[in-house]
């Protein structure tokens, strides 16, 4: 099995190419590319897929529909081998691995996800800028963890969060264990973000993510506290500070961009027992 390892702020991941759609990805095999012991490691993998050859054996929901005019669909898995609808560092390493492997001859390309299409536009500096579509502010949520609660914001970003407001520094939190939420208001469990205002236009936040456990950035976390920390109807550009680097999210009107670095590490051969 051919694969690269590559990562966004940290948050890393591990790359197969698979155009034709050959791999049969099972979540024991997921689990075992992402064990950081007995495997590659990673907080999930990406599968690089033709859109046509998954949709020969996937329907897509009616909210991603937009994703069967992309080339391209990054089919993407926790590291527990779950489904997720979208991974906002995950996509920028995605296109970075399209341009290292000669399969992208612009700078912008609409990539599939189970959230829809998402334009990406892979700049000269190494940064790449994703337009994450609509942040959706779905009103308070709350969530137990070490024995407290926390009260925060229900964010849509194609996939769902839960963004903490907090006055302590986040490094004092212990997010090592599943927070647990509300299964009335995340059916599907939600991704779980604390976070505070460090400096003016500066945010630092820290993610327990569902299916892979704490990381050190989330890319749709990122946007989800940006979108959190932001009065409803107004723009901002926030600086997001978490434990693998810093990205940038600008909200307007039309929508929600993430901007960010995404590096490609290695490549090789897995061999799987």
């Amino acid at each position: 099995m051919r694969f690269a390892k590559g990562h966004g702020t940290e948050n890393d991941f591990v790359i197969l190419p698979d155009p034709d759609g050959l791999l049969e990805l099972d979540p024991t095999t997921v689990a075992a590319l992402c064990d950081r012991r007995a495997g590659i490691g990673g907080d999930g993998v990406l599968r690089v897929v033709r859109t046509s050859a998954l949709l020969k054996t996937e329907t897509l929901a009616e909210s991603a529909r937009s994703a069967e005019r992309s080339e391209w669909f990054m089919d993407y898995r926790n590291a527990d081998g779950s489904l997720a609808e979208m991974c906002g560092n995950g996509i920028r390493v995605f296109a970075r691995y399209l341009v290292m492997a000669g399969l992208l001859e612009t700078d912008t390309v609409d990539i599939g996800t189970r959230a829809g299409a998402r334009s990406v536009t892979v700049e000269p500096d190494g940064q790449v800028t994703v337009d994450m579509g609509v942040a959706r502010r779905l009103g308070e949520g709350r969530a137990r963890i070490g024995g407290g609660e926390l009260v925060g914001e229900r964010v849509s970003v194609g996939n769902p969060h839960l963004a903490c407001p907090v006055e302590a520094p986040v490094s004092g939190l212990d997010l090592s264990v599943a927070p647990e939420v509300d299964p009335g208001q995340f059916p599907d469990g939600a991704n779980i973000e604390v976070f505070r205002e460090a400096a003016p236009g500066t945010l630092e936040m820290r993610v327990h993510e569902r299916g892979s456990g704490e990381t050190r950035s989330c890319g749709t976390g990122i946007v989800a506290v940006a979108a959190a920390a932001t009065s409803p109807g107004e723009g901002a550009t926030w600086r997001v500070r978490v434990p693998g680097g810093e990205c940038t999210v600008f909200l307007d009107a039309d929508g929600v961009r993430l901007r960010g670095p995404a590096v490609i590490v290695a490549e090789g051969e897995a061999h799987l027992r």
